[in-house]
């Protein structure tokens, strides 16, 4: 049997410590040792963005990084993306543009479109198809996503004045 190593990190704002394989994924370790299963597993070879979590600002597909590799970061799930049990304007939008069907992409594309929308507030239909590329959704199509993520860029902004 492997060693295990001893993690700590910080996952949705709080400090969780926990212990994983050297050849655990991140994936994994949020899945099957620390109970968060909202990450879904697509293709645990990083080309769907089903896994997609937010690693100390960026976002990354959590099935290649290691769980080893997140000693002493942040990481933000799908999770932590509401604010307890008001949805973020991205889930919103999502429900209301009828974005998800099976749900195995959703947590992937809502995670990356709130930190699209973080970064630019206002992005062009365009930007947001190029943005949202490394996610890959089999049932509803991108146009139902798309529109999701512009109604919510309306939101936030409206929110803001």
């Amino acid at each position: 049997m492997p060693a295990k190593t001893y993690v700590q990190t910080t996952i949705n704002g709080e400090h969780v410590d926990f212990l994983c394989e050297p050849r655990q994924s991140l994936l994994e370790c949020l899945r099957d040792v620390i109970g968060l299963t909202g990450s879904k597993e697509g293709c645990n070879d990083g080309n769907c963005g089903a896994c997609t979590v937010v690693l100390d600002g960026r976002i990354v597909t959590s099935c290649l990084v290691l769980g080893v590799e997140v000693e002493g970061r942040e990481i933000t799930t799908i999770e932590g993306v509401a604010c307890g049990s008001t949805l973020h304007p991205v889930q919103t939008a999502f429900l209301e543009n009828a974005a998800l069907q099976c749900g195995i992409c959703t947590p992937g594309f809502i995670v990356a479109s709130k930190v699209l929308l973080e970064q630019n507030p206002d992005p062009t239909e365009h930007e947001i198809r190029f943005w949202l590329a490394n996610n890959l959704c089999r049932c509803t199509g991108y146009d139902k996503i798309v529109r999701a993520v512009q109604d919510a860029a309306v939101k936030m902004r409206e929110a803001e004045v």
